[in-house]
Protein backbone atom coordinates (compact mmCIF):
# COMPACT_ATOMS: atom_id res chain seq x y z
CA UNK A 1 0.00 0.00 0.00
CA UNK A 2 2.78 2.43 0.92
CA UNK A 3 4.41 1.67 -2.39
CA UNK A 4 1.22 2.52 -4.31
CA UNK A 5 0.87 5.80 -2.41
CA UNK A 6 4.48 6.70 -3.23
CA UNK A 7 3.88 6.09 -6.95
CA UNK A 8 0.76 8.31 -6.95
CA UNK A 9 2.57 11.04 -5.02
CA UNK A 10 5.49 10.99 -7.47
CA UNK A 11 3.11 11.18 -10.45
CA UNK A 12 1.30 14.14 -8.90
CA UNK A 13 4.60 15.93 -8.31
CA UNK A 14 5.61 15.48 -11.94
CA UNK A 15 2.23 16.60 -13.30
CA UNK A 16 1.49 19.53 -11.01
CA UNK A 17 4.97 20.71 -10.04
CA UNK A 18 5.99 24.35 -10.59
CA UNK A 19 5.49 25.41 -14.22
CA UNK A 20 9.01 26.80 -14.43
CA UNK A 21 10.51 23.38 -13.73
CA UNK A 22 8.64 21.78 -16.65
CA UNK A 23 8.63 24.34 -19.47
CA UNK A 24 11.75 26.18 -20.59
CA UNK A 25 11.38 29.69 -21.92
CA UNK A 26 11.63 29.67 -25.74
CA UNK A 27 14.80 31.35 -27.00
CA UNK A 28 14.24 34.27 -29.37
CA UNK A 29 15.42 33.53 -32.90
CA UNK A 30 18.61 35.31 -33.86
CA UNK A 31 18.53 37.64 -36.87
CA UNK A 32 21.42 38.42 -39.21
CA UNK A 33 19.99 41.84 -40.03
CA UNK A 34 21.92 44.77 -38.48
CA UNK A 35 20.19 46.41 -35.51
CA UNK A 36 20.74 49.81 -37.16
CA UNK A 37 21.88 51.04 -40.55
CA UNK A 38 25.27 52.71 -40.69
CA UNK A 39 25.76 55.71 -42.95
CA UNK A 40 27.98 54.79 -45.93
CA UNK A 41 30.81 57.07 -44.80
CA UNK A 42 30.72 55.55 -41.29
CA UNK A 43 30.69 51.99 -42.64
CA UNK A 44 33.62 52.73 -44.93
CA UNK A 45 35.55 54.35 -42.06
CA UNK A 46 35.05 51.19 -39.96
CA UNK A 47 36.21 48.92 -42.78
CA UNK A 48 39.29 51.07 -43.39
CA UNK A 49 40.07 50.92 -39.68
CA UNK A 50 39.94 47.12 -39.80
CA UNK A 51 39.13 44.54 -37.18
CA UNK A 52 36.14 43.02 -39.01
CA UNK A 53 35.20 39.77 -40.75
CA UNK A 54 33.75 40.07 -44.26
CA UNK A 55 31.63 36.97 -44.84
CA UNK A 56 30.77 36.52 -48.53
CA UNK A 57 28.36 34.01 -49.96
CA UNK A 58 29.76 32.78 -53.29
CA UNK A 59 28.69 34.67 -56.41
CA UNK A 60 25.82 33.65 -58.74
CA UNK A 61 25.73 29.97 -59.74
CA UNK A 62 23.99 27.59 -62.14
CA UNK A 63 21.15 26.02 -60.15
CA UNK A 64 20.66 23.35 -62.81
CA UNK A 65 23.87 21.81 -61.46
CA UNK A 66 24.46 20.13 -58.09
CA UNK A 67 27.20 18.47 -56.05
CA UNK A 68 25.72 14.99 -55.77
CA UNK A 69 28.21 13.29 -58.12
CA UNK A 70 31.38 15.12 -57.05
CA UNK A 71 34.28 12.83 -56.21
CA UNK A 72 36.43 15.48 -54.53
CA UNK A 73 36.48 19.22 -53.95
CA UNK A 74 38.71 19.56 -57.02
CA UNK A 75 36.08 17.80 -59.18
CA UNK A 76 34.58 21.04 -60.50
CA UNK A 77 32.82 19.31 -63.43
CA UNK A 78 30.43 17.62 -60.98
CA UNK A 79 29.67 20.63 -58.78
CA UNK A 80 27.41 23.67 -58.94
CA UNK A 81 29.62 26.35 -60.46
CA UNK A 82 29.65 30.08 -61.05
CA UNK A 83 27.94 31.49 -64.12
CA UNK A 84 29.34 34.36 -66.19
CA UNK A 85 27.19 36.88 -64.31
CA UNK A 86 28.60 35.65 -61.01
CA UNK A 87 32.15 36.05 -62.28
CA UNK A 88 31.41 39.55 -63.59
CA UNK A 89 29.78 40.54 -60.29
CA UNK A 90 32.79 39.29 -58.32
CA UNK A 91 35.24 41.15 -60.57
CA UNK A 92 33.25 44.39 -60.23
CA UNK A 93 33.10 44.01 -56.43
CA UNK A 94 36.85 43.33 -56.35
CA UNK A 95 37.58 46.51 -58.32
CA UNK A 96 35.40 48.56 -55.96
CA UNK A 97 37.00 47.06 -52.84
CA UNK A 98 40.47 47.84 -54.20
CA UNK A 99 39.38 51.38 -55.10
CA UNK A 100 38.02 51.91 -51.59
CA UNK A 101 41.31 50.71 -50.13
CA UNK A 102 39.69 48.24 -47.73
CA UNK A 103 42.53 46.18 -46.21
CA UNK A 104 42.12 42.39 -46.41
CA UNK A 105 45.02 40.04 -45.76
CA UNK A 106 43.81 36.53 -45.02
CA UNK A 107 41.08 35.01 -47.22
CA UNK A 108 39.46 31.76 -46.03
CA UNK A 109 37.35 29.81 -48.51
CA UNK A 110 35.15 26.74 -48.39
CA UNK A 111 36.93 24.16 -50.59
CA UNK A 112 34.09 23.90 -53.13
CA UNK A 113 34.99 25.21 -56.60
CA UNK A 114 32.41 28.02 -56.58
CA UNK A 115 33.66 29.46 -53.30
CA UNK A 116 37.35 29.18 -54.16
CA UNK A 117 36.76 30.82 -57.55
CA UNK A 118 34.75 33.63 -55.95
CA UNK A 119 37.52 34.25 -53.40
CA UNK A 120 40.19 34.33 -56.10
CA UNK A 121 38.15 36.76 -58.23
CA UNK A 122 37.54 39.02 -55.22
CA UNK A 123 41.00 39.01 -53.63
CA UNK A 124 43.40 37.17 -55.93
CA UNK A 125 44.06 34.31 -53.50
CA UNK A 126 42.27 31.87 -51.22
CA UNK A 127 43.12 29.57 -48.33
CA UNK A 128 40.91 26.49 -48.47
CA UNK A 129 39.58 25.63 -45.03
CA UNK A 130 37.26 22.86 -43.86
CA UNK A 131 36.07 25.00 -40.93
CA UNK A 132 34.18 27.28 -43.34
CA UNK A 133 32.94 24.44 -45.57
CA UNK A 134 29.33 24.39 -46.74
CA UNK A 135 26.67 21.91 -45.74
CA UNK A 136 22.97 21.67 -44.90
CA UNK A 137 21.26 24.18 -42.62
CA UNK A 138 21.44 23.35 -38.92
CA UNK A 139 19.17 24.46 -36.05
CA UNK A 140 20.28 27.28 -33.75
CA UNK A 141 22.71 26.05 -31.11
CA UNK A 142 23.83 23.09 -33.22
CA UNK A 143 27.52 22.22 -33.10
CA UNK A 144 27.66 21.53 -36.85
CA UNK A 145 29.13 24.99 -37.55
CA UNK A 146 30.81 25.57 -34.19
CA UNK A 147 34.20 26.12 -35.87
CA UNK A 148 32.74 28.80 -38.15
CA UNK A 149 31.09 30.45 -35.16
CA UNK A 150 34.48 30.62 -33.42
CA UNK A 151 36.10 32.18 -36.50
CA UNK A 152 33.42 34.88 -36.68
CA UNK A 153 33.81 35.62 -32.95
CA UNK A 154 37.64 35.73 -32.88
CA UNK A 155 38.98 39.31 -32.82
CA UNK A 156 40.81 40.51 -35.94
CA UNK A 157 43.76 42.84 -35.52
CA UNK A 158 43.30 46.53 -36.28
CA UNK A 159 44.48 47.66 -39.68
CA UNK A 160 43.22 44.57 -41.50
CA UNK A 161 40.05 42.57 -42.10
CA UNK A 162 39.49 38.83 -42.50
CA UNK A 163 37.52 37.60 -45.53
CA UNK A 164 35.52 34.37 -45.43
CA UNK A 165 33.97 33.09 -48.68
CA UNK A 166 31.46 30.35 -48.01
CA UNK A 167 27.79 29.43 -48.49
CA UNK A 168 24.31 30.49 -47.45
CA UNK A 169 23.43 27.63 -45.09
CA UNK A 170 26.38 27.95 -42.67
CA UNK A 171 25.82 31.69 -42.25
CA UNK A 172 22.05 31.26 -41.79
CA UNK A 173 22.71 28.56 -39.19
CA UNK A 174 25.08 30.63 -37.01
CA UNK A 175 23.78 34.18 -37.63
CA UNK A 176 20.07 33.64 -38.29
CA UNK A 177 17.74 34.64 -41.11
CA UNK A 178 17.41 36.05 -43.68
CA UNK A 179 19.71 34.20 -46.05
CA UNK A 180 22.51 36.05 -47.80
CA UNK A 181 21.92 36.41 -51.53
CA UNK A 182 24.56 35.00 -53.83
CA UNK A 183 27.53 37.37 -53.76
CA UNK A 184 26.22 39.32 -50.77
CA UNK A 185 28.59 40.10 -47.90
CA UNK A 186 27.96 40.49 -44.17
CA UNK A 187 30.23 42.81 -42.20
CA UNK A 188 30.81 41.16 -38.82
CA UNK A 189 32.25 42.61 -35.62
CA UNK A 190 33.93 39.83 -33.58
CA UNK A 191 33.16 40.08 -29.85
CA UNK A 192 35.31 37.28 -28.45
CA UNK A 193 32.53 35.02 -27.18
CA UNK A 194 30.06 36.07 -29.89
CA UNK A 195 29.77 38.29 -32.97
CA UNK A 196 27.56 41.06 -34.33
CA UNK A 197 26.46 41.75 -37.91
CA UNK A 198 26.80 45.50 -38.45
CA UNK A 199 26.03 45.66 -42.19
CA UNK A 200 25.07 43.61 -45.23
CA UNK A 201 26.33 44.62 -48.68
CA UNK A 202 24.77 43.13 -51.83
CA UNK A 203 27.31 42.25 -54.51
CA UNK A 204 26.22 45.13 -56.77
CA UNK A 205 26.35 47.80 -54.03
CA UNK A 206 30.09 48.17 -53.47
CA UNK A 207 30.30 50.92 -56.11
CA UNK A 208 27.33 52.66 -54.52
CA UNK A 209 29.08 52.50 -51.14
CA UNK A 210 32.08 54.28 -52.63
CA UNK A 211 29.90 56.92 -54.29
CA UNK A 212 27.75 57.62 -51.23
CA UNK A 213 30.71 57.70 -48.89
CA UNK A 214 32.51 60.16 -51.20
CA UNK A 215 29.46 62.42 -51.45
CA UNK A 216 28.90 62.49 -47.69
CA UNK A 217 32.54 62.91 -46.74
CA UNK A 218 32.89 66.31 -45.04
CA UNK A 219 35.08 68.89 -46.76
CA UNK A 220 38.08 70.18 -44.89
CA UNK A 221 38.17 73.82 -43.82
CA UNK A 222 40.96 74.53 -46.30
CA UNK A 223 39.04 72.95 -49.20
CA UNK A 224 35.90 74.92 -48.34
CA UNK A 225 37.88 78.18 -48.16
CA UNK A 226 39.55 77.54 -51.52
CA UNK A 227 36.19 76.69 -53.06
CA UNK A 228 34.66 79.97 -51.86
CA UNK A 229 37.60 82.05 -53.09
CA UNK A 230 37.91 80.27 -56.42
CA UNK A 231 41.59 79.54 -55.69
CA UNK A 232 43.32 76.35 -56.79
CA UNK A 233 45.60 74.81 -54.10
CA UNK A 234 49.30 75.06 -54.91
CA UNK A 235 50.70 72.10 -56.80
CA UNK A 236 47.42 71.20 -58.53
CA UNK A 237 46.27 72.02 -62.06
CA UNK A 238 42.78 73.10 -63.03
Amino acid sequence: MNRIRFVFALAALLLWGPAGSQTAEPQPQRSSLPSRELAPAQLLAELLKGGYVLYFRHAATDFSQNDERMKSYEDCANQRNLIDKGRADARAAAAAIRHLGIPVERVLASPFCRTVETAQLLFGHAEKMQEVRGGPAAPAGSERYAALRRILATPVRAGSNLAVVSHGDPFHSVAGPPYLAEGEAAVIRPLGADFQVIARIPVDRWDALASKARNRRPRTRRTARNSRSGCIPRGRSA
